[in-house]
């Protein structure tokens, strides 16, 4: 029997809808490895890094999530592991434990370490120290305007969020001996222009590339103040400065479950020495 006009538009709307809703829950639970090779002054051995950012655990984002990423990380099997911010989204409730039992399986020979970003700020305000202490449980440590050298060629340093921390970059970067290549963590890229990038590598989130990312309009919100400028990929050359930033999706979401042409991303850097 021939369908109806309304049986048909039905069947071709739950059909959509189904399509979207797979392709938004693809889009937001699973991440895509994006890959990139540069040389870095100073580094004397090769370096593989792998960075994550973003994953607003929470109302949104749980455990089985982060575990998911945690296990696509470790597969990349990286030297140094980085996490660029916003671990927590300002909505999380109740205790830290799922997340910090997910995160304890991350492991590299450099260590895992992360800056703060400005969800974290939102979620512990002037409690910060509980979130250390968690992400110490997990084996993260964090870098809140401070570095540390990994190895006689790298120092690795973290700055505190743009607006709703208190940045110090000179803090930060004051440890790096000279010769040794400088790789920053910083959550926001609007930070970007305000320092010249004076670190050989900044790694950056925040953006999450949009979120949602539509068709001849791109992103409507871009979570910075430059509009499309820093959302996602290497950043534009700065106006002094000598340093190369590179910008990542993400992996999680915030306000609304959801990225649409927009794949969560987990970023692995292979630097080697400057020839």
């Amino acid at each position: 029997m021939p369908l109806s006009r309304r049986a048909f538009l039905s069947y071709l709307l739950t059909g959509g809808v189904s399509l979207l809703a797979g392709r938004v829950a693809g889009n937001v639970y699973h991440a895509e490895v994006t890959r990139h090779r540069l040389s870095l002054r100073g580094l004397r051995e090769p370096l593989r890094v792998v960075q994550l950012s973003d994953l607003h655990y929470g109302p949104y984002l749980r455990a089985g999530s982060v575990r998911a990423w945690v296990a696509q990380a470790l597969a990349v099997q990286g030297d140094l592991i980085v996490i660029t911010g916003d671990t927590v989204d300002r909505w999380s409730q109740g205790t830290l434990a799922p997340l910090v039992r997910a995160l304890s399986a991350l492991s590299a020979p450099l260590g895992v370490w992360a800056c703060l970003g400005n969800h974290d700020h939102y979620r512990f305000g002037a409690d910060l120290g509980a979130l250390a202490d968690a992400l110490a449980e997990a084996g993260i440590t964090l870098l809140v305007n401070r570095g540390t050298l990994l190895r006689d060629d790298l120092y690795l340093a973290g700055v505190d969020d743009l607006s709703s921390g208190t940045p110090d970059l000179a803090a930060a970067l004051g440890g790096a001996p000279g010769g040794a290549a400088t790789l920053l963590m910083c959550h926001q890229p609007d930070y970007f222009p305000l320092m010249t990038l004076p670190a050989d590598l900044t790694l950056a989130g925040h953006t999450h590339g949009g979120q949602v990312v539509l068709p001849f309009v791109g992103a409507p919100v871009t979570s910075s103040a430059y509009g499309e400028r820093y959302l996602q990929g290497w950043a534009p050359p700065p106006d002094g400065g000598f340093g190369k930033a590179y910008v990542t999706r993400g992996l999680g979401v915030s306000t609304l479950p959801l990225r649409f042409n927009c794949p969560a991303e987990l970023a692995v850097f292979d630097l080697e020495p400057e020839t």
